[in-house]
């Protein structure tokens, strides 16, 4: 499909995605509509940045164009589970813009603020609900939800949801929906557990598997630099301190590091925010605000947050720990080279995740290129053969074993209507 025009989406819609600057579909989005449109279950697999939420949400808009009736009390007509507050939101948002031309509403939950803006609106019901698993469940069991009303399921990241733990959480939920459902499942990467998830929730999908033209790992200039721990921050700000980094996102493992490498940066005159399951939702929203409008020129976060941090203009990735799980660096440096851009992802390595390192490059089936030209280089962490910390424990504590928080408050709303790798200090790239 060339053009969205030829997938038979109503005025209303086209004329929101122009307002949105979209010219045609991306591959996801032409794949996947025709079948959603006939009414099928899908499982789409696509990486992050390949235009999934609208390859849903086209659809479910016109099919509650061309089938309009009343929203039951406390239901929806259709339901969206995200893994994250920013994820969820961003829907929504995503959601409002393309039914600006069309009387609609929808309400968002997650955590982090009072559940009363939600309860409100879930009164008189809404047309679409975003909502993270927890939260969710939350508001059921009150009796504020209604589970037996949406005619459209959607699943979001459902890779990620499994990672953080949600599957009981989502099974609950799936047994309270109605059985005549469509039901849609989207995933980044399609492990066993993901492929058991869609036998058991879809009814005979259509399959849309999309790779780019030029992977997401592929069009990212990828480094790393060998650091001792105690050394990260000064390198980071090295790494930071240049022009060529218009907006950043780096990468830590815990929640007090990331405040702390934030602290660090906006002391040394480098805006700075961070972002993680133990900030307040005004916090959050505050810091993806200023992100998205450059008076945040850096964004620190953890894990928990990646998949929500939707902005197409981020020119680098940092990675001031590496992830202990091979797939989590994909997604995280998934956050630069959106919308066909290219970008940097430079991570530092200590010789504890040495380890790491070498499992990533195996993840990726590439040897990441090193530079070693800078104050910072350490020998130790580069022939590195230690054993990695154990999260739970180690150094620093490592990552909590508790499961991370879902995410249980909310919001709700009605609506009617390119740069080079840093330089600094001489640095040279070297195999």
């Amino acid at each position: 499909m060339s053009s969205f025009t030829a997938l038979g989406l109503a005025e209303p819609i086209l004329k929101a995605l122009n307002d949105e600057g979209y010219e045609s579909p991306t591959p996801i989005q032409a794949g996947a509509i025709p079948h959603l449109l006939q009414g099928r279950d899908l499982l789409g697999l696509a990486q992050t940045g390949t235009g999934k939420t609208a390859a849903f949400a086209l659809p479910i808009l016109q099919h509650i164009l061309e089938n309009p009736r009343r929203t039951p009390a406390r239901g929806m007509r259709a339901l969206i589970l995200a893994p994250t507050r920013e994820l969820a939101a961003q829907i929504g948002a995503n959601f409002a813009a393309y039914a600006r031309h069309m009387k609609f509403s929808y309400a968002v939950v997650f955590g982090g603020v009072g559940q009363g803006r939600q309860v409100d609106a879930m009164k008189r019901g809404v047309d679409v609900l975003v909502a993270a698993p927890g939260r969710l469940l939350d508001l059921v069991g009150q009796g504020h939800i209604d589970l037996s009303t949406p005619e459209i399921v959607v699943l979001d990241e459902a890779d990620r949801m499994l990672d953080m733990g949600f599957v009981h959480d989502i099974r609950r939920i799936v047994a309270k929906l109605p059985s005549e459902r469509q039901t849609l499942l989207f995933s980044a990467t399609m492990p066993s557990s993901i492929r058991d998830l869609a036998h058991s929730l879809l009814n005979d999908p259509a399959i849309e598997q999309v790779t780019p033209e030029s992977s997401t790992v592929d069009r990212i200039r990828q480094a790393v630099l060998f650091v001792d721990a105690a050394k990260k921050k000064d390198a980071l700000l090295m790494l930071v301190d240049n022009e060529r980094v218009v907006r950043a996102v780096v990468f830590t493992l815990m929640k007090h590091e990331a405040n702390k490498v934030a602290e660090y940066l906006n002391r040394h005159g480098i805006t700075a925010a961070a972002i993680h399951g133990n900030k307040s939702q005004g916090a959050r929203e505050r810091a993806m605000s200023g992100f998205r409008d450059g008076s945040i020129r850096v964004l620190v976060a953890t894990d928990i947050a990646a998949r929500g941090i939707d902005v197409d203009d981020v020119s680098h990735v940092f990675n001031y720990d590496l992830p202990n799980v091979p797939e989590a660096y994909v997604h995280r440096i998934g956050r630069t080279a959106r919308a066909g851009r290219e970008g940097w992802a430079i991570s530092l390595c200590d010789a504890e995740q040495r380890a790491w390192l070498r499992d990533i490059e195996k993840r990726i089936d590439k040897d990441i290129s090193v530079i070693t030209d800078h104050p910072y280089h350490s020998n130790d962490a580069q022939n590195s053969t230690q054993r990695p910390p154990v999260l739970g424990g180690g150094r620093g504590g490592g990552r909590s074993s508790r499961r991370p928080s879902s995410g249980r408050g909310g919001g709700a709303r009605r609506h009617n209507s390119g740069g080079g790798a840093p330089r600094r200090g001489g640095m040279r790239r070297s195999s």
